[in-house]
Formats: C-alpha cells, sequence, structure tokens
C-alpha cells in the first residue's frame, strides 16, 4: 500500500472543457487539469511510485476542505455539523479527478479499480488537500484454477 498526500483536486466543471474541434463536439483537459496531472504525477514519483500498476486497486480517498478563519466560531454555535458550511467539491467528482489525474501514473486504468471509499473530512490545520491510500490487490484465482480438462 501506498499513501499520497496531494494538493486539493480542481472540480470537474474546471479540470474538463467542452468545446469543437474540426466542427465536432470534444471534451478536453483545460490547462488547470494538465497542471494538476503534473504535479500529482510529480508527487506520485516522489512517493515511490516507478511505473503504473497493471491489476487492481483498492481506493480509501479522504477530502480535507479549506478551513476557514472563523471556523472556530462556526465550531461552537454548531460543534457537530460545522463543517457541512464549509465550501468543498462533491466527493464523487474529486474521485473521477483523482482516477483521472493517476491514470498512467499510479495505475494503467481506473476500471482495475475494485473498492473505492470516499471521505469527506474535517477541515484541519493542515489545509485544504486530498490524501489517497493506494493498494495494490492481487489478482483473484480463477474458478477453474485446478481444474483439470
Amino acid at each position: 500500500m501506498i499513501t499520497l498526500t496531494l494538493p486539493y483536486p480542481p472540480s470537474a466543471n474546471r479540470y474538463w472543457r467542452h468545446g469543437t474541434i474540426k466542427g465536432r463536439a470534444a471534451i478536453f483537459l483545460s490547462k488547470e487539469a494538465k497542471d494538476y496531472k503534473a504535479v500529482v504525477a510529480t508527487l506520485a514519483k516522489v512517493a515511490g511510485i516507478r511505473q503504473p500498476h497493471a491489476g487492481r486497486t483498492a481506493l480509501t480517498i479522504r477530502l480535507y476542505p479549506n478551513r476557514p478563519q472563523d471556523w472556530a466560531k462556526r465550531a461552537r454555535k454548531d460543534p457537530y455539523t460545522w463543517d457541512d458550511t464549509v465550501q468543498c467539491i462533491d466527493l464523487g467528482n474529486c474521485e473521477k479527478v483523482l482516477s483521472d489525474a493517476l491514470n498512467g501514473v499510479a495505475w494503467v486504468d481506473d476500471k482495475k479499480h475494485r473498492r473505492i471509499l470516499l471521505e469527506r473530512m474535517e477541515p484541519d490545520e493542515r489545509g485544504a488537500r486530498v490524501e489517497v491510500e493506494i493498494e495494490f490487490l492481487a489478482a483473484a484465482p480463477s474458478l477453474l484454477d485446478g481444474v483439470a480438462a
């Protein structure tokens, strides 16, 4: 297993752009997306990822929104759910942006994800970020393993 601490991802609305190329509708990466992918790839390499994993993966994604300056006031007013008022991207969009950014870096293709746990965390003093635990799973044995032909 490997854990990556990555910058807070851009929203999916800013990650992909819609337009036309040679008269056809197209979806392409924004400059912000390309920049984010480059930073993510660099941090993955620093963490020890040398080549994309071709097998199955399991992910745990913890999204930490930015803690606002008035967080203590909000926490006093509503100690149990104060962080629901903090601006944060949608968890599903977070996963999609991360899966795209790590495709070809940590894994060959995100279709090999077998389990994904997404959590929105309470903002803390370490700032906005996303922490990703990647577990590289062994291939499941085939039902036909050990069966004589």
